[in-house]
């Protein structure tokens, strides 16, 4: 008998203990929403009122109300002696905003009377950046620190991507989770030893999508890279035993990002990009046919790498990374379009002796002819150009491209075009490419940015102290030439020669400049990846 009373003590107990709980109700003023989930991106004013009401007179010391964020992975470790495996998890808190609360809203002495409801507004804004602390660890460069304190968006968790009527499924794995709350903590000192005793921790999620910048292209080495195939070559054969057709090229570049509208945005136009595949035939024989093409297959790749230890450099798909315990990859494809390019027309083309061609010219301002390939030793080769539409489907819900010291999430675009050649015996070849694509969001048009007098008078300050700086008017030093040369137009090499050259800049022939412009295009595209 004595066991049962000891359960019904310990019953009783805790319910003395769940009704001497306060309420804490956390209401949201914004009534452009009518929706469960709350939005908001880089600017936003979150406003709202936190209403606390105790069952009996409680005594307390603080009431804490503060807007946090923060980033959480873990990471499956298989041991490599026995059959078992083991959870890895990672914390990282890297907002925290708290809400000054006067002390003449409280009740004094410090004691909520029961029933009576206490209320206190908040107001907190979204901020562009975090602080420099929030990012401690090594990292390769700096491009990697200033990615990693730029505000993350909401991620894996399925309530804050819901649309008020279905679950939205944001490609993010369990094991990576970004939230925001706003969070409600009363604490009052033990008597004894004057620890904190925590009397009510309450949390509101909601979701935030912060403004993000469309960055430059990367850098895309050829054969190089594990993530992403810019360009691609195959030998076509006319049939068994029948030799080669010739050699087909097929190339494309980065795409404009995908820009997401802001979450109180009225538009509901759908997210579109367009992108370009240019195709170049270079037959084996001057008499030579292009092929006829067939199906293009369109699939949008997201990746969310995620990682038990903080990231140095932007992650990839590379050995280094794959083979790591401490790091973790996610990959979703969609299908975002199967279409018949058969229609596509070719258009022959001839090399004259009299003007060379440069390695990449321009057949039109929007499309580039691919550079040769490694079998093409005659004039007649054929060109061919595709453009590709790339619509963000509406049954998910994305997040901008971002890196955090845990958590990163990009989109490449994965392209699979068919070739029929005439051998009716040889299998149909498909070229494969993998282009990279960004998506960027848009912020608040109208929101203004928020700073004090002492701060502006500071900034005003800083500017007028750096107008009078002293500054290096002389020659770059070392390090900062042998760069690539300016390619300038023959009527202004003429007349700039007439006159004193500047320091570290030299004008060359046309043959020179053809090269250096193909250089100068290859350093253009600066990697976002470090």
């Amino acid at each position: 008998m004595e066991p049962v009373h000891a359960i019904r003590s310990s019953n009783a107990l805790k319910a003395l203990t769940q009704r001497t709980k306060p309420a804490v109700d956390v209401v949201f003023r914004d009534e452009e929403q009518n929706t469960p989930v709350f939005s908001y991106t880089t600017l936003d004013k979150i406003e709202g009122e936190v209403s606390v009401t105790a069952p009996s007179d409680m005594r307390f010391d603080n009431i804490q109300i503060t807007f946090e964020g923060f980033e959480r992975t873990y990471v499956e470790k298989v041991a490599s002696t026995a059959p078992i495996s083991t959870r890895v998890f990672a914390y990282r808190p890297f907002l925290e905003l708290r809400q000054p609360i006067d002390a003449a809203a409280f009740p004094q002495p410090r004691v909520a009377q029961g029933g009576h409801p206490y209320r206190f507004p908040f107001t907190f804004v979204v901020p562009e950046q975090l602080l420099p602390q929030m990012c401690r660890h090594g990292v390769d460069n700096d491009q990697i620190r200033d990615s990693h304190l730029y505000l993350p968006p909401s991620l894996g968790d399925p309530m804050v991507s819901s649309d008020g009527k279905t679950l939205m499924d944001d490609l993010a794995p369990e094991m990576s989770t970004i939230s925001y709350a706003v969070r409600v903590k009363i604490t009052r000192s033990r008597d004894g030893d004057g620890k904190p005793v925590i009397l009510a921790d309450v949390a509101k999620k909601l979701r935030i999508i912060p403004a993000y910048d469309e960055h430059p292209p990367l850098n895309v080495l050829a054969d190089k890279d594990d993530d992403y195939s810019l360009r691609k070559e195959k030998d076509l054969k006319k049939g068994i035993f029948k030799g080669k057709l010739g050699r087909l090229t097929v190339e494309a570049a980065q795409p404009r990002s995908l820009r997401l509208h802001a979450p109180r945005s009225e538009a509901s136009c759908r997210i579109t990009s367009m992108a370009t595949i240019n195709l170049r035939f270079d037959p084996a024989e001057e008499t030579g046919h292009p092929p006829r093409l067939g199906q293009l297959v369109t699939k949008l790749k997201a990746a969310t790498f995620f990682g038990s230890v903080p990231m140095q450099r932007f992650p990839s798909k590379s050995a280094a990374y794959l083979y790591d315990t401490r790091r973790g990859l996610f990959v979703e494809a969609l299908n975002l379009s199967s279409r018949n390019v058969e229609s596509v027309q070719w258009e022959k083309r001839i090399t004259t002796t009299d003007d060379p061609p440069d390695p990449v010219h321009s057949v039109s301002p929007a499309v580039l002819v691919p550079e040769p390939s490694s079998a093409y030793c005659g004039k007649t080769y054929y060109t061919a150009s595709i453009v590709v539409p790339v619509t963000l489907p509406d049954n998910k819900y994305f997040v901008p491209t971002f890196h955090s010291c845990l958590i990163s999430r990009i989109y490449l675009l994965d392209f699979s075009l068919s070739v029929h050649t005439p051998g009716t015996t040889v299998t149909a070849p498909i070229m494969h490419l993998r282009v990279p694509i960004q998506v960027s969001s848009e912020g608040n048009a109208n929101a203004q940015v928020l700073i004090s007098p002492e701060e502006a008078q500071a900034i005003a300050a800083r500017d007028a102290d750096g107008f009078f700086a002293p500054r290096s008017v002389g020659p770059p030093s070392p390090e900062y030439t042998e760069r690539a040369e300016l390619a300038r137009p023959a009527s202004q090499v003429i007349d700039l020669a007439m006159g004193p050259q500047p320091p570290g800049y030299s004008f060359s022939s046309r043959h020179d400049r053809s090269m250096s412009f193909a250089a100068a295009r290859n350093m253009s595209l600066s990697s976002a990846y470090g």
